[in-house]
């Protein structure tokens, strides 16, 4: 697969399909916890639903760190220059390795204060600590196996995360109830029942497992060919780039935490049944986009290559070609999501008003829906095109200072409750959209003058 060379249209389905194939089992896999966390009760469920934006403070270093690697190494490969594309990738795991001790240290005695700002107690509370304690000690294996799959994203191999994503969702239905009702045989119990520590044992075992798959795909895959061990100490030239293209990434991340704790924070208000609703459709709805990041991750990774080559012309003709497949992927995807919400909610739960909420979220979501993939497009040009600053300030625009002021005006101001919030995602999300397209045809503009 040459990314300078081959068709753009055939090129992105190559690189897409195996991402959001794997993104969908990946979500499946969270799905597989919200069941069985719902099963337990609705407190668990509420405890899952909370734990959402504190996972993602975990999540973010990680993803970050690989986008700003990929973008660094799939310009390098552009460039012909492999040494320079696996002195980043190892030079990422060094990074990586620091992010976890600053993750573990800060957000481990934080815990109790997050969730108890999302109003939780009780059981709640105590549900959502069994699992997040055991998430924030096993933080290695969640940011290591996002860090060393940039290497191999930036060649345009997203089978071997999807292989892993597949793998983790099927085991995880196993698991899971083992691990959270436990196993009792003849009267004796064989398994304790572990409740939520048990969900997140589970994810933990399956990162680890995951993290050797990948090492072993990134050697065969050339993606530490010639490394020594000394290249793994601290490079100050390799770590200023990596920290320079991941931080506008993490930020990102960090400020989608930070929009998701508002978020949560706001429908945290109008009840248990209100944030029980929020974390289950919210699970269906990233099932709907995942796809359609995927066509975003090829973009990224053919922007990063052909920037890198110089061929401009590819890299505007992918953006073009990935806005076309994404509004057909939409529409087929929108469509049988919408029409089958309710019964997808009752999946999770029975609760009558849990799924009248849910289902509510997600007919008004549907008309914010292509914003996101939009959003996330121009920034994938403006990753593979090493100009990432911008994406930090529409996401604290879109996360923080619009949400501050819509939300309560809708829910409060004008008495539409937790649909107010609902609403006010679809106006943040469309006006950053729109900001972020226009934007990034500006820097395409400037790439060709400079050029």
């Amino acid at each position: 697969m040459e990314l300078t060379e081959d068709p753009i249209p055939k090129l992105i389905p190559k690189i897409a399909v195996p991402f959001a194939l794997g993104m969908i089992f990946n979500t499946m896999f969270n799905v597989t916890d919200t069941f069985f966390a719902g099963r337990l009760s609705t407190d668990s469920l509420a405890a899952l639903s909370l734990s959402f934006p504190i996972f993602f403070l975990i999540i973010g270093p990680g993803l970050g760190i690989q986008t700003g690697a990929a973008a660094l190494i799939s310009n390098s490969i552009g460039e012909k220059n492999t040494r320079a594309a696996v002195r980043y990738q190892v030079q990422a795991i060094t990074l990586g390795f620091f992010a976890v001790l600053v993750v573990t240290a800060v957000l481990f005695p934080l815990l109790p204060s997050l969730y108890r700002f999302f109003g939780a107690e009780g059981e709640v509370l105590a549900g959502g600590l069994r699992y997040m304690r055991v998430i924030v000690g096993g933080s290695f294996f969640v940011i290591g196996a996002q860090v060393l799959n940039a290497g191999l994203v930036a060649r345009g191999d997203t089978t071997a995360f999807r292989n892993v994503l597949i793998a983790m969702a099927i085991l995880n239905v196993a698991l899971d109830p083992v691990l959270m009702f436990g196993v009792t045989v003849a009267g004796t119990q064989i398994v304790p029942a572990l409740r939520e520590t048990g969900t997140a044992i589970a994810t933990i075992f399956l990162q680890g497992v995951g993290m050797v798959y990948l090492i072993g795909r990134g050697i065969r895959g050339g993606v530490y060919a010639g490394a020594k061990l000394r290249d793994y100490l601290p490079d100050r030239a390799a770590l200023r780039d990596l920290i320079g293209q991941s931080i506008p990434a993490t930020l990102d991340l960090m400020i989608l935490t930070l929009g998701t704790f508002v978020i949560t924070y706001f429908v945290a208000d109008f009840g248990r049944d209100a944030i029980a609703a929020y974390g289950a459709s919210l699970r269906i709805e990233q099932i709907a986009l995942l796809p359609l990041f995927g066509i975003s991750t090829a973009l990224a990774t053919l922007v990063g290559q052909n920037n890198g080559a110089g061929r401009l012309d590819r890299v505007e003709e992918s953006f073009r070609v990935s806005i076309r497949f994404s509004l057909i992927a939409a529409v087929a995807i929108l469509v049988p999501v919408l029409l089958a919400a309710p019964t997808l909610l009752r999946l999770f739960t029975d609760t009558a008003d849990v799924v009248s909420i849910g289902r509510r979220y997600l007919y008004i979501q549907g008309i914010t829906y292509f914003s996101y993939i939009l959003m996330n497009l121009s920034n994938s040009v403006l990753r593979g095109l090493k100009k990432p600053v911008m994406i930090m300030w529409v996401g604290l625009y879109r996360q923080l200072f619009a949400p501050l002021i819509v939300f309560p005006l809708l829910a409060y101001t004008f008495a539409l409750r937790v649909d107010g919030v609902f609403w006010g995602l679809v106006i943040v999300n469309w006006s950053a959209a729109v900001f972020s397209y226009v934007w990034t045809r500006k820097r395409l503009a400037d790439a060709r003058v400079a050029a």
